[in-house]
């Protein structure tokens, strides 16, 4: 049972916060290159065990499972960082894709009393129940010392339930971003990316009137709406309800939330100003959603997303991340822009040594820099090399992380149970589907949103 007293207390975003996000980000708009820039993938890709000094134990004969929710390019980048745990150590490791319902899959392997090794959870919220119900193993030693020395406290108290240590987010997301193709822009004649909800409107409709699909939105997955909903919500509700939203201390009928979605509907109430208008969207699943930004005969302009999208840029399209495709941060709705976060956490499921030796290795700067390398990822480990970083753009993003310390707002669907927030086909991914098919719809949105809210929070 998740109780209202295990609530994530969640980070503080402020002025400073944003101000080093809109900063970094405005160099990497006017002069970040693209695969001339790749830090130190050209020298191997990372760190050698030759060059490090972290000690790993010997599995020789050992199999480890680990799983995950990534596919494709994300899966390839990390499985890199496996192989070298598997050189370093013996063991051999099995990766397994969880689908995006990671808390069902991992629960039906638990509760049958086969438990992958290692799990990566994108949910906190999920972090909580499992720890709640004695289903995760604390960290040992080694890398409680390795996440001691390399995550700030923020991050480490992120990974943690009652008091103990469970998980290393080894993995982060600045969920505040927005990818644009520069060819479009060009086309359109603007040369300043919006700064405000008002300019971003504006400069949709300049594109769409320029003949390219303005904004590309992967509505198949229903995650991708709950980002757009909560960068909105925190930047005009602020940061004390949004807060009070993710513990669920006010309702989804609030009339904040209904300031929400009714500005969220000046864009996805506009078919012409979406990629394949709603019905497309609703039919576009995240990594097409940014193909079909950078690649193709009509191109769209725009797709919101954090990070990670470079991942897909690099992996399936011709598009260089810096050049042909920018970013600018998510457009300021209130007085400031918004600055969300979200992660995936490292977490033992089975006692031993070998679980335990590759939570220290995830925890080292080594797998960081390892990752680091192959683009599509950043870190919140901050003694890692920067200079790793596959290219400039998601180097300034990583950096803006740091420089951010501990004051920013983690993703709010992350910290919901899981019925609500983190599972495909019901609660707010499917609610919110449901939004951008009829956008007209607010109150009952509102009402189909607490409804769904009240009962995932009250079963935990």
């Amino acid at each position: 049972m998740r109780s209202t007293s295990s609530t994530i207390r969640t980070r503080r975003v402020t002025q400073t916060a944003a101000a080093v996000l809109a900063g970094t980000l405005a160099l990497a708009l006017t002069g970040c290159g693209g695969d001339d820039d790749k830090g130190k993938e050209g020298q191997g890709g990372g760190p050698s065990e030759s060059g490090s000094s972290l000690q790993l134990p010997k599995l020789d004969g050992q199999t480890l499972e680990v799983a995950a929710v990534w596919t494709g390019p994300e899966q390839e980048n990390f499985t890199k960082v496996l192989t070298e745990f598997e050189k370093r150590t013996g063991a051999k490791v099995d990766f397994v894709p969880t689908g995006n319902n990671t808390s069902t899959f991992l629960g039906t392997k638990i509760q049958g009393g086969k438990p992958p090794d290692v799990a990566f959870l994108p949910q906190v919220g999920v972090l909580h129940q499992f720890a709640d119900k004695g289903w995760l193993k604390p960290l040992g030693t080694e890398a409680q010392a390795q996440s001691s020395k390399n995550f700030s406290t923020g991050w480490q108290e992120l990974g943690a339930y009652k008091g103990k240590q469970y998980g290393v987010y080894v993995k982060a997301a600045n969920k505040s971003l927005v990818w644009y193709n520069t060819a479009a822009f060009e086309a359109a004649g603007i040369t300043d990316a919006p700064k405000t909800w008002k300019d971003f409107l504006s400069t949709a409709q300049t594109l769409s009137d320029a003949g390219s699909p303005a904004v590309s939105i992967g509505g198949a997955d229903g995650w991708t709406l709950t980002d757009w909903f909560e960068n909105v919500y925190l930047s005009q509700a602020g940061p004390e309800k949004y807060d009070q939203l993710a513990q669920h201390k006010i309702k989804w009928t609030d009339p904040s939330v209904k300031a929400a979605l009714t500005t969220l509907a000046q864009l996805w109430g506009k078919d012409d100003l979406i990629a394949g208008g709603r019905s497309g969207a609703l039919q576009t699943e995240f990594p097409k959603s940014v193909t079909q930004t950078f690649s193709g005969d009509s191109p769209a302009a725009m797709v919101y997303e954090g990070d990670f999208v470079t991942a897909n840029i690099n992996a399936d399209t011709k598009a260089k991340v810096g050049t042909d495709a920018k970013v600018f941060p998510f457009p300021a709705v209130g007085a400031q822009a918004p600055v969300v976060s979200g992660g995936d956490v490292a977490v033992a499921l089975k006692d031993g040594k070998g679980p335990q030796a590759l939570m220290t290795f995830l925890a080292s700067t080594d797998a960081a820099e390892i990752w680091a390398a192959q683009g599509g990822f950043i870190s919140p480990n901050k003694e890692m090399d920067q200079g790793t970083y596959k290219d400039a753009v998601t180097r300034d993003i990583a950096k803006a992380l740091l420089a951010a310390g501990d004051d920013f707002r983690f993703d709010m669907s992350d910290q919901a149970p899981a019925a609500f927030g983190g599972t495909a086909g019901i609660g707010e991914w499917k609610d919110l589907q449901d939004f951008l098919k009829n956008p007209s719809d607010v109150a009952g949105a509102q009402s189909k949103l607490e409804s769904d809210a009240a009962k995932a929070y009250k079963a935990g």
